[in-house]
């Protein structure tokens, strides 16, 4: 049997494998603990394609199973969903997963790297403080005209 590409659906604590062959038949399709996947990773052979819907942890398997010698696809969640076909589940998702690895004009997203992750993060945390800045001085706004105190239009400096 050679394997043509392993689709994971990843999740947080049972992931979903499903082992596609070269005559586009599931060899097998089953759900995996998060403390096994490793294990089961391990017993394909080096350099097979590993193809994952790109979401939140995508970048750590994908990081950790290319340190193991094997090819990543990331693949955008938009391109998955089209073959996932009626019913909905782990399953489904994780051969979606595998038929949208091979479809032309299906591109992959890059795996990013620790730094950028760390950018990306940073980025985010500042957005939701400044956020929620402009809803705390609204919140106090509204609540002061409720006691007839009304304040000029503020000007928030912007967060060092």
């Amino acid at each position: 049997m050679n394997i043509k590409v392993v689709g994971i659906d990843l999740a947080k604590h049972y992931f979903q494998v499903c082992v596609l062959t070269d005559e586009n038949k599931i060899h097998s399709n089953k759900k995996v603990t998060r403390a096994r996947l490793l294990d089961v990773v391990r017993q394909f052979p080096e350099g097979t394609l590993i193809a994952m819907e790109a979401c939140g942890s995508s970048n750590y398997w994908a990081r950790t199973f290319a340190k193991m010698g094997f090819e990543i696809k990331l693949i955008p969640p938009q391109h998955v969903k089209p073959f996932v076909g009626h019913q909905k589940n782990d399953a489904n998702d994780a051969r979606a997963i595998c038929e949208s690895a091979f479809r032309p004009g299906v591109h992959g997203v890059p795996t990013k790297t620790i730094e950028l992750q760390d950018i990306k993060s940073i980025r985010c945390i500042r957005q939701r403080r400044v956020e929620q800045r402009l809803a705390a001085a609204n919140q106090l706004k509204g609540l002061a005209s409720e006691y007839g105190v009304i304040f000029q239009k503020l000007t928030l400096l912007p967060m060092k």
